[in-house]
């Protein structure tokens, strides 16, 4: 496939070697107004906003990736593939699943289990373990640490459903000590290691899977700051 792409406007030399993808299109606005100099939109297609500009004089697009592992999967395969870029950092959301992890706290996620069936697109003899870049990893932890935000690095699991019809889908992943439940990183991890490239994912917890705790929409645009400048300081 060529460029453009049926989702994404954006010509070659558009969008830099890092990208940071949050799901949601508003969160890359937002990073992109209130960290990027001169930044410049180059995609606007499904309102799937992605602007480009500079931090401490280093090249950096931020682009939404959409809710779910297909949506992932499209986004971050285009930007691998066709736009050459090098190093994706999803910077999103999720919901934590141990007691000992509260809203707000921030989770780099080493490893990614799943229940979806993204793995067989691969034809693979067996069970894919998808991982994190450990460079990538390593430096998070380091620039965490300069800013002296607290992290914890695990397992996460990205799943198909959010909306599940069983009740105890999580106390199995709970039981096996995942830290917290997303839908996207799986998926992002898979295609890096096929296209040979780079990505972590950092997520903040918005929500408590065993506790009624969780924070607004509104505030999942707007304040996961701490994520967004370690992921920026990468």
């Amino acid at each position: 496939m060529s460029i453009p792409t049926p989702h994404n406007t954006a010509k070659k030399g558009d969008i830099a070697k890092k990208v940071l993808l949050p799901g949601d299109p508003l969160r890359a606005k937002y990073i992109a107004e209130t960290y990027l100099e001169n930044p410049v939109c180059f995609n606007t297609v499904r309102n799937m906003f992605g602007f480009t500009g500079t931090y401490k004089g280093q090249e950096v697009s931020v682009m939404g990736s959409g809710m779910g592992m297909p949506s992932m999967g499209i986004y971050s395969y285009e930007l691998f593939n066709f736009y050459d870029v090098d190093k994706i950092i999803r910077i999103g959301s999720a919901g934590a699943l141990q007691d000992d992890i509260n809203v707000m706290d921030i989770v780099i996620a080493i490893g990614a289990c799943t229940d979806s069936n993204y793995a067989s697109n691969y034809c693979l003899p067996g069970t894919f373990a998808p991982t994190a870049s450990y460079s990538l990893l390593e430096r998070a932890v380091e620039v965490a640490k300069e800013q002296g935000t607290p992290v914890r690095v695990g397992n996460v699991v990205s799943s198909d459903v959010f909306y599940s019809d069983d009740p105890t889908k999580q106390d199995a992943w709970r039981k096996m000590g995942v830290l917290c439940a997303e839908m996207e990183c799986a998926a992002l991890y898979m295609n890096a290691a096929r296209a040979g490239k780079q990505a972590l994912g950092i997520l903040t917890i918005s929500d408590h899977m065993y506790r009624e705790e969780a924070i607004s929409a509104e505030a999942r645009q707007t304040s996961f700051n701490k994520m967004m400048e370690i992921a920026l300081g990468i």
